[in-house]
């Protein structure tokens, strides 16, 4: 059901045959209802005399029991309106008797897990726009089930983009369009496991999904310890045949892998036959400076470049691509073809008329203004608080607050969730390889809450960590 159903809609409620009036049975099984979920905000009822006639009962019943869960707050009745779930749900106190308790507390939690940009800033209206023009000018063929690794307008954009804005050697031949970087690291899984790789490292800390994947594909992984200069290629396993490594703004550190590091790591993939996976997430967002180049320009014959839309856009429209080195071409097309996971050819017109026309760099310039303001707020409030400097560089969409123990973690975030902000930790989050070594640490994403309720997010923030004995590593 929606909150834009007509009259005459069909609504499941099941009364029993229990001791219970007709009209309290039908209160429980409508609070069940929205409780749980299966009744959303905004859903319209039926009328209360469709209702009772569907149930086989009076009329009067169906009022009594929408009039209780309308003083209850759970519905809201409008004349010339009909009857909807109400917005917010009401608290324990305001609730009835017969309601279940613990299901009933629902809170708009202030959301700094990192990994998100400010949806609200999406921009709509250009979008909109950009899949009309598009579609109209798009002929009939690119409706077909097409190529594999993307529809040409799509991949020769891309190469456009980031060549120009990130530095990759790329042409349209060596794009492939994904859902996403969750999407692109299945692919290369596969297809390196194809070639012959059995192990790839990984940074440490770093995203436990991705380790997740790679598993899920058959391969392992071994761990990159991360310091101030990024990932320590002294640290490489011997039976790794490939590296994932975030070397613009390293996740979750912040951190820039250095130039002596990243020619360290090419030199290894020559001399062992490896690829290194470069995860550019979020790279077009530097504050401080001109964006570092991307480290594929230094030998695209054996780093993969990865992007997508996720951080500079939504992670919701899940469009990404990949720049291959030759050699892995076929073996990720032919797992894609395997996976059977396309990106739908009218938002990769819509992305490909974004990019042509300038809109996207322009929507990725006034978020980078606004991320970077975040930041620097973020950082002089932490700043009046604690002694403890953020962690890498201003850039990006999130940044680390160390911690001087997994105790000290736990104690903030546990603290965070009862004054309604979501707050991710390094050891909560799983990003260390081992809970058993790595240091604490806040990873604060502060793109993610909406304009409107950013200095509200700080406020809170601060009022977690006011009083916190909040030390370092």
């Amino acid at each position: 059901m929606t909150g834009r159903q007509r009259p005459g809609i069909d609504l499941h409620i099941d009364i029993g045959t229990g001791t219970d009036s007709r009209a309290r049975s039908i209160e429980a099984a409508l609070r069940k209802a929205v409780a749980s979920g299966r009744l959303p905000a905004g859903t319209r009822l039926p009328g209360t005399r469709s209702l009772a006639d569907d149930l086989g009962i009076a009329r009067g019943t169906v009022v009594e029991a929408y009039t209780q869960l309308a003083a209850e707050g759970w519905l809201v009745s409008v004349t010339g309106s009909g009857t909807r779930v109400a917005e917010t749900r009401p608290s324990p106190t305001q609730a009835g008797p017969h309601a279940p308790v613990h299901d009933l507390v629902t809170r708009q939690l202030i959301d700094l897990r990192p990994g998100r940009p400010d949806l609200s800033m999406f921009p709509r209206a250009l979008w909109a726009t950009s899949v009309r023009r598009a579609l109209a000018a798009a002929d009939y063929h690119s409706m077909d089930y097409g190529d594999p690794a993307g529809l040409l307008a799509l991949r020769e954009a891309v190469a456009t983009y980031v060549s120009r804005a990130r530095g990759v050697q790329a042409d349209a031949r060596s794009v492939v369009i994904t859902s996403g970087f969750a999407h692109s690291l299945a692919l290369l899984t596969h297809a390196l496991r194809r070639c012959g790789a059995g192990v790839i490292a990984t940074e440490d800390p770093g995203l436990v999904h991705h380790r997740r994947i790679i598993h899920a594909g058959g391969l392992g992984t071994s761990p990159l310890p991360v310091d101030a200069q990024g990932a320590d290629p002294a640290s490489i396993a011997p039976g790794a045949g490939a590296m994932l490594l975030t070397p613009a703004h390293q996740h979750p550190r912040g951190v820039v892998l250095s130039p002596a590091r990243r020619a360290a790591f090419v030199d290894w993939a020559d001399a062992r036959d490896g690829f290194v996976i470069e995860d550019d997430y979020d790279g077009e967002f530097r504050y401080d400076k001109r964006p570092v180049g991307a480290m594929q320009a230094l030998a695209p014959d054996r780093v993969v470049f990865a992007g997508s839309t996720s951080k500079a856009l939504a992670p919701g429209l899940r469009i990404g691509w990949l720049v291959l080195p030759a050699r892995l071409r076929i073996a990720v097309l032919d797992a894609m073809a395997a996976m059977g996971t396309t990106v739908g050819a009218p938002d990769q017109l819509a992305l490909a008329d974004l990019l042509d026309r300038g809109d996207y760099d322009r929507h990725v310039r006034r978020a980078r203004q606004s991320y970077r303001k975040r930041r620097a707020e973020l950082s002089a409030r932490l700043a009046t608080q604690t002694n403890v400097r953020l962690d890498g560089v201003p850039a990006g969409l999130h940044t680390l607050l160390p911690l001087s123990s997994q105790q000290e973690e736990k104690h903030l975030v546990d603290a965070g969730l009862a004054a309604g902000v979501r707050l991710m930790g390094l050891h909560t989050a799983g990003y260390w390889h081992s809970t058993e070594r790595g240091g604490g640490g806040l990873v604060l994403g502060y793109a993610t809450p909406p304009q409107h309720s950013w200095r509200h997010a700080l406020d809170v923030l601060a009022r977690v960590l006011d009083g916190a004995a909040v030390t370092g590593w």
